[in-house]
């Protein structure tokens, strides 16, 4: 029965995916300029009459690729050089190698936006001036100055570890996120910072880009990544999108990442306003209380109360099961109690980041299952320890009645552990909700898709658009959790329960 039910929760999410096959799926990274280009993508196919969907800042190269190889999404926007160096390990970035080498996959590269966004490295205009650099080779001799580099460009293979060997430098980097290092920049926290050649931030924060004296970055042309079957699936948008070829200068990319960094507009209003959907320029996000309310709250909510229950419901089928037979064999026990524990000790992310070429899928079901997993430990812990902590001289009395082992469990040991039991779900449910925004990084929705988003612009009251709700919600769990116990549990038995 338990795994029936869970089986049951990952159907209602594959149906979910299953109905939106006629339906073009584009994805993005999580950076302003590729949520810009995966809107365009998106309203480009919208006026072609097929239906589009946009699943915004799905996380990092590697992850967006692995989505569209197994067909998650159909489209995104990458660049020549990062698919060359960091998706298949070559030098050429011209598109007829790029494609002989996307083949096998099932793939192609294709559609130049018309604009280059290569890789650099700045510094403030005046620590520039002041120590009289100008270029890469230049920070050789300076290795006090401090190195703040997003944490892809760290381990990319046309990032830092190239860099460092083709210039020599002697600089030990922090990693940090992009969308924060221009603050850190202009606080004097860091001194040198990688930057995008498009952002719209690097005037703003007056930055000095260094010539890439040794010319160690490749060609980074602007590209749509799709499946090779898109343009038969759907004829009438592939049509459209390959009138956008050429159609994105570099100043206008950055005018378009101002707009959304600078002036406040949503992606989706930049990119209408670039088609020439004139009623939507003027929309930005609005303020703090707006995006607090904004008109995705009840979608949003949705998707996360989906995410925390139906991974809660699984662990709950099978945790409590796990509990009790851990309770009948002390080696079993230890092992159940061992792996459930090292399960909750992998990073969120890195558990996502496995799961998806494992399922062979991005969005709601790799999310569910990595909570599932996340919920386990608290629930399978305190039933053992409820289970355990039973008075000896109750569960001989139970004996003395005659009573069948499955008897006495359904009807004197779970009834007495129930408030243990009780209080792991409760842990595992509060937990859940805070963990599920990582959800947002694999295309699943909820709150996180506020946080991801206020990351990629920095933006403080977007983030708290995420974060409030999602602590809001976890009181609410919290609160009827409480409730819910003391309903169900007699008031004598009332300890709370290990957590």
């Amino acid at each position: 029965m338990p795994l029936r039910a869970l089986w049951l929760v990952c159907l209602l999410a594959v149906s979910g995916v299953a109905l939106a096959g006629d339906t073009l799926v584009v994805g993005s990274k999580r950076f302003t300029e590729s949520y810009i280009l995966g809107e365009i993508i998106t309203q480009t196919a919208e006026a072609a009459g097929t239906p589009a969907e946009h699943r915004q800042g799905m996380g990092n190269t590697a992850i967006v690729f692995e989505a569209i190889k197994a067909g998650s999404i159909d489209v995104y926007p990458d660049y020549t050089g990062t698919i060359a160096r960091q998706l298949l390990g070559i030098e050429a970035t011209d598109l007829e190698t790029l494609n002989r080498h996307l083949e096998p996959y099932g793939l192609a590269a294709g559609v130049k936006f018309g604009f280059q966004n290569t890789y650099a490295l700045a510094l403030l205009d005046s620590v520039a001036e002041r120590l009289h650099i100008t270029k890469v080779s230049d920070l050789v001799h300076h290795p006090e100055l401090r190195v703040g580099l997003g944490h892809e460009f760290l381990e990319r293979n046309d990032g830092w570890p190239g860099l460092r060997k083709a210039y020599g430098l002697p600089q030990r980097p922090e990693g940090l996120d992009h969308g924060l290092a221009y603050e850190a920049i202009a606080a004097h926290q860091i001194d040198v910072m990688d930057i995008y050649s498009t952002d719209a931030k690097i005037a703003r924060y007056h930055l000095r880009v260094l010539e890439d004296d040794r010319h160690y970055f490749p060609e980074y042309d602007a590209v749509m990544v799709y499946r090779r079957d898109l343009p038969a699936r759907f004829p009438e948008a592939w049509a459209a999108l390959r009138r956008l070829r050429g159609a994105i200068s570099a100043k206008q990319m950055i005018r378009m990442n101002a707009e959304a960094e600078l002036d406040g507009r949503t992606f989706r209003a930049v990119a209408a306003g670039f088609l020439g959907k004139s009623q939507e320029v003027l929309a930005g996000r609005g303020g703090f209380l707006d995006k607090l309310f904004g008109p995705d709250t009840w979608r949003l909510t949705r998707e996360h109360l989906f995410l925390v229950f139906g991974s809660l419901l699984g662990a709950v089928l099978l945790g409590v099961p796990l509990g009790v037979w851990a309770t009948r064999n002390v080696a079993v026990g230890q092992v159940i109690l061992s792996v459930v524990g090292i399960a909750q000790t992998i990073p969120s992310l890195a558990l996502l980041a496995l799961l998806i070429p494992l399922l062979g899928m991005i969005g709601t079901i790799p999310a569910i299952v990595a909570l599932f997993l996340y919920s386990l430990l608290p629930i399978v812990r305190n039933t053992h320890a409820g289970l355990t902590g039973i008075a000896p001289n109750l569960l001989e009395s139970a004996r003395a009645l005659g009573l069948p082992t499955r008897a006495r469990l359904r009807l004197v040991e779970l009834p007495l552990a129930a408030g243990s039991i009780l209080a792991g779900i409760k842990t595992s449910a509060v937990i859940n909700v805070g963990t599920a925004t990582i959800a947002a990084f694999v295309g699943a929705g909820g709150y996180g898709e506020r946080i991801v988003t206020g990351l990629a612009l920095n933006d403080h009251e977007l983030l708290l658009g995420g974060a409030i709700p999602a602590a809001a919600l976890a009181l609410i769990v919290q609160w009827s959790f409480d409730g819910l116990e003391r309903l169900i549990v007699p008031a004598g038995l009332r300890k709370g329960g290990s957590s």
